[in-house]
């Protein structure tokens, strides 16, 4: 089996837990490979990602790790046996990787949160806000590239609007709703379609105004994606050096505390839409 050259977030993190399950287990590679009947080399190109693992194997592995969780070795052994190529794939080459990772975490997700400050979250954006967004980038993007990462954007929507659509929790700031990426128009069209969305059942969406008291601990945006169990839920970072995933549960309980906090100061979904219509009628 050919190695892979660059392997995607999702499969770094069945790697990853991979690795995890072996170290709580106080074996190494070598003694590993020896359970399983392998080298140490197959083993460190399993937990590396260059190569995959078939679930036959992955089970044994979770057996011979002495790991119990029943629920954890589906979900990984569900990971291990995916072969979805999904739409993403067409940009492989032309966007950065994290677009593909981004978006191929989006689709496995069982819910996804995001905490927005200055702008409206990627997923409610509207294409000319997202073009917006994308050309205020600093070197400005060619016309070709910002045009296919708002193509891409606006198809991450589709967890949204498929038959059974990811739950969706969004908490924005005012500020988002304020700030002008273009112009009245491009507001006006903004608030107008937070507002369908809001509408929508498996959507939430939470306004934290400028005068709530309460508002603290947190002053950067953030992503949550649940997995099929809590171990494999997945954080995003979004900074202008690119995009970080973290997986570490210590770190992975303090974005949800995080994310708990914001929510709980934030106001209910529909005072939070009467906050938008309102603020919809001043554009």
């Amino acid at each position: 089996m050919a190695l892979r050259s660059e392997p995607t977030a999702r499969q770094m993190r069945l790697a990853t837990e991979l690795r995890r399950l072996r170290r709580a287990a106080g074996l190494t590679s070598r003694e590993a490979a020896a359970l399983l009947g392998v080298s140490s080399a197959q083993i460190s190109q399993i937990e590396s990602a260059l190569t995959g693992v078939s679930e036959k194997r992955l089970r044994l592995m979770a057996s011979h790790y002495a790991c119990t969780d029943e629920e954890l070795i589906s979900a990984l052994a569900a990971m291990a046996g995916d072969r979805t190529r999904g739409w993403w794939e067409e940009y492989r080459g032309s966007l950065p990787t994290s677009f593909m990772d981004v978006a191929e975490l989006e689709h496995h997700a069982t819910r996804r949160r995001d905490v927005e400050l200055l702008l409206i979250p990627g997923l409610l954006q509207t294409d000319d806000y997202a073009r917006a967004t994308f050309s205020s980038r600093i070197p400005a993007i060619p016309e070709e590239q910002l045009e296919l990462r708002v193509q891409h954007r606006m198809r991450r929507k589709a967890i949204l609007n498929r038959p059974v659509p990811v739950p969706y929790d969004a908490v924005i700031h005012e500020a988002a709703l304020r700030i002008r990426v273009r112009d009245r128009a491009v507001a006006r069209a903004q608030l107008t379609q937070l507002l369908e969305a809001s509408e929508l059942d498996h959507i939430s969406v939470r306004i934290i105004p400028f005068d709530l008291d309460g508002f603290g601990g947190t002053w950067s945006t953030m992503m949550l994606a649940e997995g099929t169990c809590p171990q494999l839920d997945t954080a995003v970072r979004d900074a202008p050096h690119g995009v970080t995933f973290i997986d570490c549960e210590a770190q992975l309980e303090v974005f949800r505390a995080l994310f708990r906090r914001v929510e709980a100061v934030a106001l209910e979904p529909e005072r939070s839409r009467d906050f938008i219509h309102a603020l919809a009628k001043e554009v």
